[in-house]
């Protein structure tokens, strides 16, 4: 299935990327997508079903479809997952009370056999506020290490707001997507 996709994008006339960006409510997705797309980031609202933007970088189209978070929501993320290259799932790293939600959702994405093979970018957002836990932290508590991640993945620290680490990880995860598609042509 994931060679079926690979050779699908090389068959394309444009290259085009599917991302998919998904973590519990008021995590920062918009926020984190409106910041790549050099918008207003201060006219958030929070995603009620989805939202698709599109940017081009390097010689890529890439679509991101930024899912809503909330708990009604969340079982809806399934119908999304078609043709996708790469997720991003977003963690708020000061909201302590539901990381192990954010763990517990993250082992059901990972299980969605339409998502074998994608490139994962964790992003551990909101580090510029005090009390945030770090990088080191998160994975513990995700229990990442234990989790059998049978594809490449990356965490990250990020703060929307400043951009902070932001740039870094969105380069790596389409630098890893291109490099899948590439090798096959």
């Amino acid at each position: 299935m994931v060679l079926l996709k690979i050779l699908n994008k090389i068959k394309e006339k444009h290259k085009n990327i599917r991302l998919i960006i998904l973590g519990l409510d008021n995590a920062g997705k918009t926020t984190i997508v409106k910041r790549l797309l050099g918008e207003d980031i201060y006219k958030v609202q929070p995603t009620f079903g989805f939202t698709i933007e599109t940017l081009n970088y390097n010689n890529y189209f890439i679509n991101i479809w930024d899912i809503g978070g909330q708990k009604s929501i969340r079982h809806y993320w399934k119908n999304y997952y078609e043709n996708v290259d790469g997720i991003i799932y977003v963690v708020d790293s000061t909201d302590l009370y539901r990381l192990q939600l954010c763990s517990y959702e993250l082992k059901q994405i990972l299980k969605e056999e339409r998502l074998f093979g994608c490139s994962l970018l964790i992003l551990s957002n909101k580090i510029d506020i005090h009390n945030s836990l770090n990088v080191n932290q998160i994975v513990e508590i995700l229990k990442l290490k234990e989790m059998n991640i049978d594809r490449h993945w990356c965490i990250n620290e990020c703060s929307a707001y400043s951009g902070k680490g932001l740039l870094k990880s969105f380069m790596w995860l389409i630098n890893d997507i291109s490099y899948r598609i590439n090798k096959y042509y």
